[in-house]
């Protein structure tokens, strides 16, 4: 899976030949931009609100969704935070559980209970706590004639009090990030839990079926988890 938690992807494409005419409404949504663009997706049959997908005040479709690690998303199952994610995400930390006696990649692994679980020092999972346009916040000040050194030096004091206000003793994590070329930016508060345990991992054979074209061009065939 890759890293963006928190797009959602809308493509409706409608043809007609009589007369001959195409018409596209296609687009990458940020959840918390949901509600502009509600109407017309409800429209087109989705039955969820926009406070069904993003919420800060109640649970919605952004808790189910995790940032397994630096580079993968992930989804809870479970009210105990029992998580999927893709096999290929987590090979390096099953890897290195692994030994000639216990070859958890070949063979796969199953937690029977609690005790049984595989603690993963290092790893992290983020579930989004809430995201905000900061765009006039970070360019405050900013004028067309600035080189891009200039720019970031200027993006990156001005958003030095966005960090600041973020209470990491609770877990809590702050990232700036830059949308739409630069144009945009989103500062995203994360919760972030490092007591990542591995509970369960099918063989490779299973996981990886068909290695890395079954993953990205073909159709599944494969139990990538």
């Amino acid at each position: 899976m890759k890293k963006f938690l928190s797009i959602l992807t809308l493509s409706v494409i409608a043809l007609s030949f009589a007369p001959v005419s195409l018409r596209a409404d296609e687009g990458m949504w940020l959840p918390c931009l949901i509600s502009q663009r509600i109407e017309d997706m409800q429209a087109k049959g989705l039955r969820l609100s926009a406070e069904d997908i993003y919420s800060i005040n109640q649970a919605s479709l952004k808790d189910a969704v995790v940032l397994f690690g630096s580079g993968c998303t992930g989804e809870i199952v479970s009210g105990d935070g029992l998580l999927f994610t893709n096999h290929h995400c987590g090979y390096s930390y099953i890897q290195k559980h692994s030994s000639v006696e216990h070859d958890y990649l070949k063979d796969g692994f199953w937690a029977m209970n609690r005790d049984q679980e595989l603690p993963n020092p290092g790893l992290t999972v983020k579930f989004l706590e809430r995201m905000d346009d900061v765009t006039s916040v970070v360019l405050k000040g900013y004028t067309p004639d600035m080189s891009e050194a200039q720019r970031d030096s200027l993006v990156k004091a001005n958003s030095a009090p966005l960090f600041n206000m973020i209470d990491s003793s609770k877990g809590l994590r702050g990232s700036l990030e830059a949308l739409y070329y630069g144009n945009q930016y989103f500062f995203f508060v994360f919760k972030e839990f490092s007591d990542v345990r591995l509970v369960g991992a099918p063989a490779s054979s299973i996981g990886k079926f068909g290695g890395d074209p079954d993953n990205w061009m073909w159709p599944r065939h494969t139990g990538d988890f």
